[in-house]
């Protein structure tokens, strides 16, 4: 009889619930076996439930594909409400029909697992552009106007230039065809992936401000205004990456 060990190896190679060879196994009764059963099973349907995720976020790139556009590129941007810090913004084109596991709008996924899926896009993708406007271009112009300017400039910086855009919840002045999905980063693959790429981007500077201006936590609040945050500017007053068309640093800066 095989040991419970050598039944957990044969089970993992299982990647059907309707494979015949489960029955072999349910007739073990040992109580290990019958554990490892119930937690491939439920391994299995976790990986079902994930490839039906994928491909319903590749509902938007599939149509585009049944049109021959296959150069789709997916923008997102982070950073429009932190009070320190700039925008910025991504473009991603990824392989036809590519999936990557974990992908999502990167406020969904853990923040433990933002660097190995941001790694993943990397390889993955066929071209990866990024743009970046910082806090006196969004006092000069405003967050929204800065928001676009650093979503043309990741557009930009594609090598091969897309044949369609999908960007979250914004209309670009390009002349490449393009379609604005609201939540578009938790709707579409592409978004996703420029999502997490714009995020582990900005959260990696904001990390190296930390090093540059101590005691406001950019590291770890990203310069959103938290209480850690808020109390570093009573102490030591507003750096120059702050944003001083924002409140409460605009009536700091007044007084």
């Amino acid at each position: 009889m095989a040991t419970i060990k050598e039944v957990k190896e044969q089970l993992a190679i299982l990647r059907d619930l309707d494979d015949p060879r489960w029955a072999s196994f349910e007739e073990d009764s040992r109580t290990g076996v019958q554990a490892a059963i119930r937690k491939r099973r439920k391994a299995i349907l976790a990986e079902l439930a994930e490839e039906e995720r994928l491909e319903t976020l590749l509902n938007y790139e599939k149509s585009l594909y049944a049109r021959g556009i296959e150069l789709i590129a997916g923008v997102d941007e982070v950073g429009r409400g932190p009070l320190a810090g700039p925008v910025v913004a991504a473009a991603v084109i990824l392989p036809k029909l590519c999936k990557i596991k974990g992908l999502n709008d990167s406020k969904k996924i853990p923040k433990s697992k933002h660097e190995a899926i941001y790694n993943q896009v990397m390889k993955e993708a066929v071209a990866v552009g990024i743009g970046i406007k910082d806090n006196y271009v969004i006092d000069d112009v405003n967050i929204y106007e800065a928001t676009k300017l650093a979503m043309i400039e990741a557009i930009e910086k594609l090598n091969p230039q897309p044949e369609h855009l999908l960007i979250d919840a914004m209309n670009l002045d390009l002349p490449i065809e393009q379609t604005s999905i609201i939540k578009g980063d938790a709707n579409s693959l592409s978004i996703a992936a420029a999502s997490i790429a714009a995020k582990v981007t900005r959260d990696k500077m904001m990390a190296d401000y930390e090093q540059e201006f101590p005691g406001y936590a950019f590291a770890k609040n990203a310069g959103y205004g938290t209480k850690e945050h808020l109390s570093g500017i009573d102490k030591f007053g507003v750096t120059p990456i702050h944003r001083r068309s924002f409140e409460p640093i605009k009536s700091i800066i007044k007084k």
